[in-house]
């Protein structure tokens, strides 16, 4: 099976300036700012983490400025995002979770205030918009389904080290009490396993 990989979401936006001054605001990753002939304008951003990004500018979609209204953002707590999102001057909704507990319906039909009730993966969302009304939910995801995760992505140098320095004490602990205290010579395999399933990878 080839590698189907959802690699950029269009957003279309009146004011590409306004736009790009929101998404870096809030901390998105300016890529890519290319102007071209007749007003064409290319500018790409991927959020801190993601794997996809957003793209928006001049000449790139016919779509109303405005008219996304789905994109979802997956967030590892979601009551620190909307802190550091309302911090950043953003409009956002209190965090919810819907009646049925699985996904939220559209518009607020069944929306339950507060996170939801077990705090259950995949189950608490808030909402927010850019300038132009382009609505981004962000869902909560602690725990993923098996299967779901195929890569790990690092946000950053120090998360690496963060994972490396946790999978190093593990190790200690896996040579102190599985091999007798003997040096591992396969220690980059076991690394790797360890990193993986700390980030919810499976084979």
């Amino acid at each position: 099976m080839v590698d189907f990989k959802i690699e950029v979401v269009v957003l279309p936006v009146a004011d590409v300036d306004r736009a790009k001054e929101f998404y870096t605001r809030i901390g998105f990753r300016e890529d890519v700012d290319y102007s071209g002939p007749a007003g064409f304008r290319v500018v790409h951003f991927t959020p801190p983490g993601s794997a996809a990004s957003i793209l928006i500018g001049s000449g790139v979609t016919d779509a109303a400025p405005g008219s996304s209204q789905g994109v979802h953002i997956i967030v590892d707590d979601i009551e620190a995002a909307r802190a550091h999102l309302a911090s950043a001057g953003v409009d956002v909704s209190e965090v919810f979770h819907d009646a049925g507990g699985v996904f939220h319906h559209a518009g607020t039909t069944a929306r339950v205030p507060g996170p939801h009730p077990e705090r259950r993966s995949y189950g608490s969302f808030l909402s927010f918009t850019d300038p132009d009304g382009n609505l981004f939910f962000l869902q909560e995801v602690t725990d993923r389904l098996p299967g779901r995760i195929g890569q790990v992505v690092y946000g950053s140098v120090a998360e690496v080290e963060s994972a490396l320095r946790d999978a190093a004490a593990a190790h200690g602990v896996y040579e102190k009490e599985q091999l007798g205290g003997k040096f591992d010579e396969n220690w980059p395999a076991w690394y790797a396993a360890h990193m993986a399933r700390s980030a919810g990878l499976t084979a």
